[in-house]
């Protein structure tokens, strides 16, 4: 059934990396959260005023609560889709994060709000009628929302939406809150004692535990995210593929939205090499990235000398004492200055951030190991850090 509405509703379904279509998928998932959560408000609603039941009409509260995240979604997928401006040079996709992080507060507050309802609703007990249509209602409800949980999932695992993935969880939350309800009238009907407040009260903390949730998930995003360890990696494979590429470093990945990536990194080639050939070989690989990646990417230069013997046996001893302190520090850009009196090992060394040892320390560690190789050996070292840990030096 997923598939007959998307393919129906969602015009070039099939181009889901073009924004267009992206956009297309967000707005129509966005209309039918409004659809399918507005009908189950406007059902609990009604059987919570008639039945007097505080429980059901925190549950018809948080199903219009997510028929707002729905508006919120289908809008910011719109204004998500807008070209880049003046103001705005790397285009609006970020809307899409800001939207979340909207429904995720608007959730939070909702959840706020019923914990005093239905606290209030335990100290001051009414009774509540129940009868066959309610549990009907809640039932349905249930299966609405297992449905609704799935479709939002596969929407958001094909378009690789974050907003839609969170929407999709929040759903199944629903399920398990819904559940509850349900439980708490059935111990009811059967036992006589009132569980309709107490179970108002769990609805409301999972409301506010899912906004909790999601307003840190929103958050990661917007703040700025290191990219994942796989998308390094295919970076790394891809541009040391070329001919010519020595090695690789400094990589710095920003995300301005969905599909909307700008990176730029240090690729090492060869100073003996024609200068006109080491940046034909650069403007390939930029080109290549934006054509089969979508990823803006800068590149800069940086020339080795590979034909100096005493400076390559230098490299390669510093290398392995840097590998004995670990093996996951990476070394590039080495160049030696030499001297009469001392010379200057000139290199930049690259950890992860959650690397043990301070910058400083590893700076006077490194110092020390290469000084023991010749104390006329002085270390001028620049500490970077990677996304990922470097296994081996580069």
């Amino acid at each position: 059934m997923f598939d007959f509405l998307i393919k129906t509703f969602v015009k070039d379904y099939q181009n889901k990396d073009d924004e267009k279509v992206r956009e297309r998928y967000g707005k129509f998932s966005g209309a039918v959260g409004i659809v399918t959560n507005i009908l189950l408000f406007a059902l609990k609603m009604t059987a919570g005023i008639v039945f007097h039941s505080i429980a059901i009409t925190a549950d018809a509260i948080n199903n219009l609560s997510d028929s707002g995240s729905s508006i919120v979604t289908l809008v910011g997928f719109k204004l998500a889709g807008k070209p880049a401006d003046e103001e705005h040079p790397y285009g609006h996709a970020r809307i899409e994060y800001l939207s979340g992080l909207i429904v995720s507060s608007v959730i939070l507050i909702v959840g706020f709000q019923l914990v005093q309802s239905s606290f209030d609703k335990i100290l001051n007990p009414q009774e509540a009628d129940f009868s066959m249509l309610t549990f009907a209602v809640l039932i349905l409800s249930i299966l609405i929302k297992i449905w609704q949980g799935l479709f939002y999932k596969k929407v958001g695992k094909t378009i690789g939406s974050s907003a839609i993935s969170a929407t999709a969880a929040d759903s199944l939350n629903d399920v398990f809150a819904t559940s509850a309800v349900l439980l708490g009238l059935l111990i009811t009907y059967f036992t006589g004692f009132n569980l309709d407040g107490y179970m108002g009260v769990i609805v409301a903390v999972v409301i506010m535990i899912t906004g909790v949730r999601l307003i840190m998930e929103t958050s990661n995003p917007l703040l700025g995210m290191a990219p994942s360890k796989e998308l390094v990696d295919a970076i790394y494979e891809k541009i040391i593929s070329y001919d010519g590429i020595l090695g690789i470093h400094d990589l710095h990945v920003h995300n301005y939205g969905p599909n909307r990536r700008f990176a730029s990194v240090h690729c090492e080639v060869a100073a003996e090499q024609d200068i006109m050939v080491s940046h034909d070989i650069i403007d390939n690989i930029e080109r290549d990235f934006l054509k089969d990646n979508g990823i803006h990417l800068v590149i800069h230069l940086d020339p080795i000398v590979t034909g100096d013997e005493r400076t390559n046996e230098l490299k390669m001893q510093v290398g392995e004492l840097i590998r004995n302190i670990s093996p996951k520090i990476g070394m590039h850009d080495f160049r030696v200055v030499w001297g009469t009196t001392h010379s200057n090992l000139i290199f930049d060394v690259s950890v992860s951030f959650d690397f043990p040892l301070r910058d400083a320390e590893l700076t006077q560690r490194i110092s020390e190991e290469v000084s023991k190789l010749d104390p006329s050996y002085y270390v001028v070292l620049t500490v970077d850090h990677d996304y990922v840990p470097t296994e081996e030096i580069r």
